[in-house]
């Protein structure tokens, strides 16, 4: 027997639900909310650091180095980010960031970081609360929640698509986007399946190689099979969606899944790669102990998902649109950690050329204005998305997606050149310079004194804290890690291009080319696109020249 999701519990005239100050259409009874979602409307309360903590306290089966772990809060290899996702949380209560990490509505406060885009305001808001936390900390995180939390507002502009297959689909993601805004969950994404041979269908192996549905039952669905995510093991639910794969390909409808998983459910298993935190001392290797982001093989063993949290289920269609759709708000918080990774190098790399005397080489000023550029290549990008913002089809802001896509190229693709260049410029010394017990040690610290210091501003614990640094952030093992992570962890360098060939305005550069070319109209069949610059051509639509506002 097949069960279908609960209907609505009438229908009839659609409501506006303002859920938490942002316009939101829901189907429903007049002057009526769902019960469940009437409490989470009314359990509105940002959290504090300690509540998270808590919250992750759940006997859930979590197992790192073979071993499992009983407190991930306290674990040396979790702590770091659990303190980190703490301390975001904190931070919005205290009167130095509250008003950058929150926002008030009906006298309530809620974080920036789920508000629903509907301004360019609300991206530079957005911008600024993630730059104020990284300065905050001193480094770089990335999967700490304000990026993944945007990939379901692309399924909130697919509610068409999901309406296609039964209307409680877009009624739960409804649901679920006012309990984020409401309750300022822990929120993460969860992608990427373990495949097995790529050349094959999951069909014809192993069927747990991609997650999927075995059962459907009254109380929901029952899924099965694995998902590679960063920070599951500290969080507190996953956008569970399928992985990239041809969708349009109805043998893989029991594989067309998408879901709100809780993190605590029965069930689960989290595999855990080895943490970088604890294995060397913190003197030597400062990034690698504050900043690993853990990655996790979450197990799907038969786990029950109601129906409530079901998004979409043995619809392709559906699949399709949120793998093309995924990253259009989350790519902007993922691509400004790369504007600060360029900060970190371009710092590293300016101390250790001035420390040396090499500033003024024009070689070194050279290379030292790559990293400029590159750095400034993402501010642009950032900037300029923002700037031509566009309504997106449910109503909200999305940053300008060619501007966006083009960015993420930029700053995934260039950035083990540019760690190539900050290398250069800091030398050999970051792979050859002891360890601190050696500069404390009362045998060796008078020649590591000697031979470290260079003058009275650069002392040798001050060069050794900043090769230490540099080693950390282009040569240790958490270096080649954050490298590979930057690269895949918003879906593969082709998955990018691929996104730049969805988005970018092919007919611009056409109809220039037939004009110029005194080509005929046959090219280009059908209605003639727009001609000028686009950029040009929003920026004057949305701002109108004084003379042709006032007719």
């Amino acid at each position: 027997m097949v069960h279908k999701p609960p209907p609505s519990k009438a229908s009839g005239a659609s409501d506006t639900i303002h859920h938490l100050g942002a316009g939101f259409r829901q189907t429903g009874p007049a002057g009526r909310f769902e019960p469940r979602l009437r409490r989470l409307l009314e359990s509105r309360v940002i959290r504090t650091g300690e509540q998270y903590r808590d919250s992750i306290r759940d006997g859930r089966e979590i197992y790192v180095n073979g071993e499992r772990v009983r407190d991930v809060g306290t674990h040396p290899m979790f702590k770091p980010l659990v303190e980190i996702r703490a301390r975001i949380h904190d931070m919005a209560h205290e009167a130095a960031t509250s008003d950058i990490m929150s926002y008030e509505e009906a006298g309530e406060r809620f974080a920036i970081a789920n508000r629903l885009p509907r301004r360019a305001e609300d991206w530079w808001d957005k911008r600024r609360a993630t730059d104020t936390v990284l300065e905050d900390i001193g480094g770089v995180v990335t999967r700490v929640g304000d990026e993944t939390v945007g990939e379901m507002w692309s399924l909130h502009d697919g509610q068409d698509v999901l309406n296609e297959a039964d209307p409680q689909y877009a009624r739960n993601i409804a649901a679920h986007i006012s309990r984020v805004i409401a309750n300022d969950p822990f929120h993460v994404s969860a992608n990427t399946d373990p495949k097995g041979d790529r050349s094959k269908p999951p069909q014809e192996q192993d069927p747990d190689m991609l997650l999927h549905v075995v059962k459907e039952t009254d109380a929901g669905i029952v899924v099965r099979g694995a998902k590679y995510e960063t920070a599951a093991a500290y969080a507190n639910q996953a956008f569970v969606k399928p992985t990239i794969a041809n969708w349009g390909n109805d043998a893989y409808s029991d594989y067309a899944v998408g879901f709100i998983c809780d993190l605590s459910s029965p069930n689960l298993k989290f595999i855990c790669r080895t943490g970088f935190a604890g294995r060397a001392p913190a003197e030597d290797y400062p990034l690698a102990n504050r900043f690993d982001e853990v990655d996790t093989l979450l197990v799907f063993d038969n786990v029950l998902i109601p129906w409530e949290n079901v998004l979409f289920h043995r619809h392709t269609k559906a699949a399709a649109f949120i793998r093309a759709t995924l990253h259009r708000y989350s790519a902007f918080a993922f691509v400004q950690r790369n504007l600060k990774l360029a900060d970190m190098m371009i710092g590293a790399a300016l101390f250790n050329a001035r420390q040396t005397g090499l500033e003024r080489e024009q070689a070194v000023q050279e290379k030292l204005a790559r990293l400029a550029v590159y750095r400034e290549g993402i501010n642009a990008h950032l900037t300029a998305a923002v700037t031509l913002a566009e309504p997106s089809p449910g109503g909200l802001l999305m940053p300008n997606q060619s501007l966006l896509y083009c960015g993420r190229v930029l700053a995934c693709s260039e950035l083990h050149h540019m760690m190539h260049i900050a290398r250069e410029l800091c030398g050999g010394q970051i792979c050859v310079t002891p360890d601190k017990a050696a500069f404390e040690a009362p045998e060796t610290r008078p020649w590591l004194e000697k031979f470290y210091t260079v003058n009275a501003n650069w002392t040798a614990e001050d060069r050794r804290r900043l090769l230490a640094f540099a080693r950390d952030l282009l040569n240790s093992d958490y270096a080649g890690h954050r490298l590979t992570f930057q690269l895949f962890a918003q879906s593969p360098p082709f998955a990018h291009l691929a996104a730049v060939w969805r988005n970018f305005g092919w007919d611009g550069p056409l109809a220039f080319v037939r004009k110029s070319a005194g080509l005929s109209d046959r090219v280009m069949p059908g209605a003639a696109p727009l001609a000028g610059d686009p950029a040009v051509r929003q920026w004057f639509s949305a701002n109108p020249p004084p003379h042709k506002a006032a007719r």
